[in-house]
């Protein structure tokens, strides 16, 4: 079944972007996609499963760097959207490397995912993985597509030429709830460099995070640095976030989660902020 977008698209080069996905998933064979529920591996999954049917499935990875909300909704949309999905176990935890949480913390990730999948691939008689990057993430220092690389990963929505805008404006038209889904790296990705990954770090960002989004913040961070809890809310949301109420109530929450000192960012949420911290070298290295 080809996936069909209106024809009143105000974006006809978007759907010749996605003739160019759907042609390359086609030509993959039998297809895994490494799926967390984010528009871009949803959306990947979403048009893999209309081309190929019981010919792909959806894997999520569950480990501690998983928070547990992020796992509920990528198991619902993949219900609600009828994407053949499978949950598997990562170690990456078990893994020093990871653990120590350098600059190539997610190279080790990356690198224990695909290599689970790679197992799971011979063994369930699959053809090809793929993940979901995309030409936007070719700009900032990601680790991780170095594993990919290593383990001949395919990449269809790069291949077809797609933007995280191209993707959001694609699942928005076929109607996917996730279309304007805030960004969610990892649990990982919330700790400084260089200070371990622990599960009581984790503990603390996800259960952070968690009481931050009831409280109505949809785009949210909390950064660990040790005793000190930095938080990021997106700019749009930072003036609810600017009174002193809310300032004691995000103490309140923070400390009781082992946090001796609170601080919000006022440059407001961006992605790979920690990325930053790190020496161009590094950077360059990537």
């Amino acid at each position: 079944m080809t996936v069909q977008i209106s024809s009143l698209s105000p974006f006809p080069d978007q759907k010749e972007k996605l003739q160019a996905l759907q042609s390359c998933v086609r030509s993959l064979g039998r297809l895994l996609i490494a799926y967390s529920g984010g528009v871009d591996s949803a959306f990947l999954a979403w048009v893999a499963s209309r081309e190929l049917g019981s010919g792909m499935l959806a894997v999520l990875a569950d480990s501690p760097s998983l928070a547990r909300s992020q796992m509920r909704d990528a198991i619902a949309f993949a219900e609600e959207q009828h994407i053949p999905l499978a949950v598997i176990t990562t170690q990456e935890m078990e893994r020093v490397e990871y653990r120590r949480n350098d600059h190539n913390r997610c190279f080790h990730c990356k690198d224990e995912l695909f290599t689970v999948m790679e197992s799971y691939r011979r063994h369930k008689g699959f053809d090809t993985i793929a993940y979901g990057v995309n030409v936007d993430d070719q700009g900032d220092y990601r680790p991780g597509q170095k594993a990919a690389r290593d383990h001949g990963i395919a990449t269809p929505l790069l291949d077809a030429g797609l933007a995280k805008d191209d993707i959001r404006q694609l699942a928005r038209e076929a109607g996917l709830r996730v279309w304007d889904k805030p960004a969610s790296a990892c649990l990982s990705s919330r700790i400084e460099y260089g200070r371990a990954v622990t599960p009581e770090a984790l503990t603390a960002v996800e259960r952070g995070e968690d009481a931050l989004r009831e409280l109505g913040f949809r785009q949210v961070r909390v950064r660990h640095h040790g005793e000190i809890a930095r938080v990021e809310i997106a700019p749009d949301e930072l003036p609810r976030a600017l009174t002193p109420e809310m300032a004691a109530e995000f103490t309140r929450i923070l400390k009781s989660l082992g946090f001796s000192y609170v601080t919000l960012d006022l440059e407001g949420f961006r992605s790979g902020s920690m990325n930053a911290l790190l020496p161009l070298e590094r950077l360059q290295k990537a």
